[in-house]
């Protein structure tokens, strides 16, 4: 990690905090520094906030969340984004942070793949097991129709409407999206590689229900090419596993193959590593450098179980030696939601009266 950086902006932003990872530790880890009177600037590769539980199953069940019997990934992230309000975190979405430096000053220097720049006193990463690229479709020159007929994601379903749509994919994502656009596109066709599928049994259900009702098309096979007509993506070649290669006319392709995380450029900030995952003790969660943290799915140490719940654990440790690592001279005291008048303030709600 270098210590210093000739090119430095004058128009970098300055904060106390940047969390790198808007997954549900992410955001907890905004709750706990905002408790604390620390401000954060969240940046997520990722255009959306939730991370793994918004981009593959945000409407899966999760139920070991404490005092929460059931909720979807969706459902998650979006409680966690009201919890926060108070705290007026600043996202920077659909970025990477490419460089991390130490400054003399023992500030950091965070510059990101849009050229969004920051000084901070502490970086806490919570990224998960890296940043997510979708796994794209392996055919020579069809990337060219990426973002126009080409989709590895929805962002807009309205778009499709009365569109002949073919899905690639044999998980929860493309069936799900199988089973939504029936009735709204005006063909649904799914390819798969085989006939199973890696997806909830209710989800594979209904679209053995509709392939008998004829309302979508199921083939086997893998896309193997494309036909054009002027610069336009008219058709794919599906070759099956009889080895004949039969024509789908379409509109628009949505593949869905998964995510495949990358540890990016986190591999190379000069930071103890143990199997692509960041070393960090277990009373602070900090790693080897003074003032970067780590929580979530990308630390380890002794004993360390992935969950959501384990990483808000180490969110709160981490907001507190942050605390204590920026103003040593000052008294860092555990206070409770439930009867701290100053927290109270800090979240804006009225103090309770007890009898």
């Amino acid at each position: 990690m270098s210590e210093t950086l000739s090119s430095l902006p004058l128009e970098s932003i300055e904060t106390e905090a940047v969390i790198i990872g808007a997954g549900p530790v992410g955001l907890f880890q905004v709750f706990e520094l905002g408790l604390l009177e620390i401000n954060a600037h969240v940046i997520d590769s990722l255009p959306v906030v939730g991370g793994q539980c918004v981009e593959l199953y945000p409407d899966k069940p999760i139920y070991d969340i404490p005092a929460v019997p059931v909720c979807t990934g969706q459902e998650l992230t979006e409680n966690l984004l009201q919890q926060i309000k108070p705290f007026h975190p600043t996202f920077h979405l659909g970025q990477e942070v490419v460089e991390l430096s130490q400054q003399d000053d023992g500030r950091f220097f965070i510059l990101t793949s849009k050229n969004t720049r920051f000084l901070t006193k502490t970086v806490f990463i919570a990224a998960g097991v890296g940043s997510f690229q979708p796994r794209t479709l392996k055919v020579d020159g069809i990337e060219q129709f990426e973002n126009t007929q080409l989709f590895y994601s929805v962002k807009n379903p309205d778009l499709l409407a009365n569109k002949h749509i073919v899905i690639c994919g044999g998980g929860d994502s493309a069936l799900d999206w199988a089973i939504n656009l029936v009735g709204k596109a005006q063909s649904v066709t799914m390819i798969h590689r085989r006939e199973g599928f890696k997806a909830a049994p209710a989800s594979v259900a209904k679209v053995k229900e509709l392939c008998a009702a004829l309302e979508m098309q199921f083939e086997v096979g893998q896309i193997t090419g494309f036909e054009e007509k002027n610069h336009r993506l008219c058709e794919i070649k599906v070759t099956g596993s009889d080895g004949l290669t039969r024509r789908v006319p379409l509109d628009t392709l949505l593949v869905f193959f998964g995510l495949s995380p990358k540890l990016g450029p986190i591999a190379h900030w000069g930071l103890d590593m143990e199997r692509k995952q960041l070393k960090v003790d277990t009373e602070k969660f900090a790693t080897n450098v003074t003032g970067i943290f780590a929580v979530g799915d990308i630390n380890t140490y002794p004993g360390k179980r992935k969950l959501i719940l384990s990483g808000f654990h180490e969110a709160t440790l981490a907001a507190f030696a942050a605390k204590e690592y920026m103003y040593p001279d000052k008294k860092v005291y555990l206070q409770y939601t439930t009867t701290s008048p100053k927290l109270h303030k800090v979240l804006g709600v009225d103090t309770p009266i007890f009898d």
